[in-house]
């Protein structure tokens, strides 16, 4: 089994016990405050250790609004079995008016200025990054793909009509490691937002007082991952930055190239530890002793293939692919594709 498949898998264990993993942040729930009346807006695997903290020890009073879309919402799972009072987004006003507070916590809908409104105390959200960096749907995969050092998660006030431009409550840091795949950090990140959410409500009037603005000067942007992201510019990129994306994009897209006229997904990527046999971008060789396909990327680097899907075919070995596909080509080179904007 391969590395980053073993985290998706202990990424999916974390969904089905993710009540467990929240047993440290309740056990600092402890403030002797009256907690505020929580309407929680949420919908992912990223929401729901944020929703548990709140319920076992943070709230008196706890509502859910979620979408219905899903089948496999495990925020409304999870509220259905705790029996909390649950809302179908979208909602008017008049659901508002029993609660002091609304958390957003990976919710995808923009919350219009009506409903902001309706809360006494206003909304924060819970955002996966170092606000101003990487506001937007995708922080976690752009903070690996474009090889930040660090990253964390941030509180934020919401405001009207445009999103993560809040002022910041709290913000909690931690280190990138250069092989972590992005399932393993979005789960670590979860906790640690929930975690901070949990101290930030029982601190709500101290938060909210020295809340402090963004400094939009220096904001960066992570938009809606598209599957032109996916596709591999050979002569553009290096082996590191291809490598980065995919690990950045594991369990949610592969990286992509062709090869005579088929459509190829790349599944399993390592860097060499050692420069190898330098080959122009696109160009590949199997290497018998390694077991892997050497492609040649930018700048005179190399990037190892390990497993690899064919359109129309199961996932197949670097082995299985050269032993069928490479010995019908004439010539040992991925397609080149154009530049596009990512």
């Amino acid at each position: 089994m391969f590395y980053g498949q073993k985290l998706v898998n202990n990424f999916y264990k974390y969904k089905r016990k993710a009540w467990q993993s929240v047993c440290p942040i309740i056990k600092r729930c402890i403030s002797t405050r009256k907690p505020p009346r929580i309407l929680f807006f949420g919908t992912d695997n990223f929401s729901l250790p944020s929703l548990q903290g709140l319920h076992q020890n943070c709230s008196q009073n706890l509502g859910v609004v979620t979408s219905f879309k899903s089948p496999s919402n495990c925020v409304r799972s999870y509220a259905e079995r705790e029996k909390l009072p649950l809302q179908r987004w979208p909602i008017t006003e008049t659901e508002c008016a029993d609660y002091d507070l609304g958390v957003v916590v990976s919710f995808g809908h923009m919350i219009p200025a009506h409903i902001i409104n309706a809360f006494p105390r206003g909304m924060i959200n819970v955002h996966a990054s170092l606000l101003p960096r990487w506001r937007g749907a995708a922080p976690i995969i752009y903070s690996i793909m474009k090889d930040d050092a660090r990253t964390g998660v941030s509180i934020m006030k919401i405001e009207p009509h445009h999103f993560d431009i809040g002022a910041i409550l709290a913000q909690r840091e931690v280190p990138i490691r250069r092989d972590v795949y992005m399932p393993e950090l979005h789960a670590s990140l979860a906790l640690l937002g929930a975690d901070l959410l949990v101290d930030t409500v029982n601190n709500l009037s101290d938060r909210l007082k020295d809340a402090k603005p963004q400094e939009n000067a220096t904001a960066s942007y992570a938009p809606k991952i598209t599957s032109k992201i996916t596709e591999i510019l050979w002569t553009e990129l290096s082996a590191d930055e291809l490598y980065a994306r995919h690990r950045a994009l594991y369990g949610y897209k592969n990286l992509t190239t062709s090869f005579l006229d088929k459509h190829i997904q790349l599944l399993a990527l390592r860097l060499p530890e050692n420069q190898l046999t330098v080959q122009p971008p696109g160009h590949f060789s199997y290497q018998r002793s390694r077991k892997s396909l050497l492609i040649g990327c930018a700048q005179g680097t190399q990037l190892e293939v390990l497993q690899l899907r064919v359109e129309g075919r199961k996932p197949m070995s670097a082995q299985d692919f050269s032993n069928g596909f490479v010995r019908q080509a004439s010539s040992l080179q991925f397609t080149l594709n154009k530049k596009v904007a990512c």
